[in-house]
């Protein structure tokens, strides 16, 4: 099969978020079993093309905007031990800029930016004479790759068995433009867009609106958010829309890429360690912490407590805040975070960083050692989100023997299940109502287990033996991508 991922966002060449290590392990695993994928994203100002070793390519392409037509170049590399090829596509006015979406808020022409990268992923293919049986587009900054297939380039003979999956990471973000500028520029014009039109959505152009409806399949990362966002509370008022894809809206979990995230390879932790020998990870924690500046004489047993995370609410900031510095003033818990975000979480955890130097440790930012470190050194991580699409922090924490504590939703609810001392079964902490008290009930209860060796050890292990690897992630897509085929065959006959 050949299949072609369009993303603004790939690890290890542009990063802000999950999205970017799922559309990293994905082509690469797709590689592994036997099928040819490519990756086409945006030529970022961050992307160290000499580091990666990308080349220029002598390619020029003619992009369709509105009544005008564009350029743009075209750079050619691979991902590190991996047959996959990347593509970048080039565009100084568009991409050479600070951030990937903006910095700190997004560019005003995102609208521009997306769609003019959505269009040049077609004319890409065709200069590569890459036909490609799955275009498989990431998100609302790829969305408009889905009319431009079903409406544009299907009627090629070259695209004309391609089929057009879509995938949801976060349906709080959705791409809403202007029309007037978004109608132009994807050339559909302002006769597409109308009151319940596939293009409209509250008077506005809604990128991910349109992405889920002109797709032949519809995925998001994680069977239970799959079901959550039919519903009002968690569809961002695109219920509606979700619930008329019926079969075609289907959850595909999240995986691990292991090559990455395994404790036994990681190159970034102060030493490896494997299920059998977890007392060196204990020895990871220590070497964090004397980094934070403890000394000899301080207690290195608090139990830790990490988080790698943006700074929103929907991570379930505001809740956390409610007490976590009482547990931190009495010496119940230590805490340490790397994220960026809203202003006041920033300012709350440089407060706390101020005021409690041994106990809690903050980076503001994003710094992809640190957040291996947390995740290898702490004893728990913490991921309280208020929802959350899948997640892949409590699932790299299983796999390090960091013992997660999350709220059941999304997918955190499809990975994490609650301990029983009962029975010695579950991996981690669960709390259902989005609330202080149920949060730090759950922080109760893991620092009882955190003293009883029994079932500490128990817990550890049972965290380990979970395989959430990107393989099988890659293989459901796999079969995704099969019934989009189908589904394009018939629409054909």
């Amino acid at each position: 099969m050949k299949i072609l991922l369009a993303a603004a966002e790939v690890n290890p060449f542009a990063k802000t978020g999950g999205l970017a290590d799922v559309t990293e392990a994905l082509p690469i695993e797709w590689d592994n079993l036997g099928h040819e994928a490519i990756v086409v994203m945006p030529k970022h100002k961050i992307i160290n093309t000499n580091m990666h070793k990308f080349q220029r390519t002598d390619m020029s392409l003619e992009i369709k905007m509105g009544f005008s037509i564009e350029k743009c170049g075209v750079w050619q590399g691979k991902f590190p031990n991996s047959n996959a090829k990347v593509y970048l596509i080039e565009h100084d006015d568009y991409f050479h800029r600070d951030g990937i979406y903006g910095d700190p808020h997004e560019y005003f022409d995102n609208d521009r930016r997306f769609i003019f990268f959505s269009r040049s992923v077609f004319e890409l293919a065709k200069e590569l004479k890459f036909k490609p049986d799955i275009l498989h587009a990431h998100d609302y900054h790829t969305a408009f790759c889905m009319p431009f297939l079903s409406s544009i380039y299907r009627k090629e003979e070259f695209f004309k068995k391609t089929a057009g999956v879509f995938t949801i990471h976060n349906l709080a973000y959705q791409g809403k433009y202007n029309p007037y500028r978004a109608m132009d520029f994807s050339s559909f014009g302002m006769k597409e867009f109308y009151p319940n039109s596939w293009f409209e959505h509250d008077g506005l152009v809604n990128s991910l609106k349109i992405g889920i409806l002109f797709a032949d399949k519809v995925t998001t990362v994680s069977p239970n958010y799959a079901q959550e966002i039919r519903m009002p509370y968690y569809s961002e008022s695109l219920q509606d829309v979700l619930n008329e894809k019926g079969a075609d809206l289907i959850g595909v979990l999240n995986g691990v890429f292991y090559e990455e995230w395994s404790p036994e390879k990681d190159e970034f932790i102060y030493n490896n360690y494997t299920p059998d020998k977890l007392e060196i990870k204990k020895q990871n924690k220590y070497e964090f912490l004397k980094g934070e500046g403890l000394r000899e004489d301080d207690d290195f047993d608090i139990p830790l407590f990490g988080m790698v995370t943006r700074l929103t609410e929907q991570k379930g900031i505001d809740i956390l805040k409610e007490k976590l510095e009482f547990y931190i003033e009495n010496k119940k818990i230590r805490f340490a975070i790397i994220g960026s975000g809203e202003q006041q979480y920033m300012d709350y955890f440089q407060y706390l960083k101020w005021k409690y130097p041994k106990q809690a440790f903050v980076n503001i930012g994003y710094d992809n050692i640190h957040a291996h470190r947390i995740i290898a050194c702490s004893d728990f991580l913490m991921v309280p989100s208020r929802f959350e699409p899948c997640g892949l922090t409590q699932m790299y924490a299983l796999k390090y023997a960091t013992i997660p504590l999350v709220r059941e939703t999304g997918g955190l609810a499809d990975t994490v299940e609650e301990y029983l001392p009962e029975t010695q079964k579950g991996t981690g902490f669960v709390f259902q109502n989005y609330d202080k008290d149920d949060l730090f009930y759950a922080v109760d209860r893991s620092l009882s287990l955190y003293k009883d060796k029994r079932h500490w050890d128990k817990i550890r292990a049972n965290a380990t033996k979970k395989d959430f690897s990107s393989e099988r992630s890659a293989k459901e897509y796999l079969q995704v991508f099969g019934w989009a085929l189908e589904k394009v065959a018939m629409i054909k006959k």
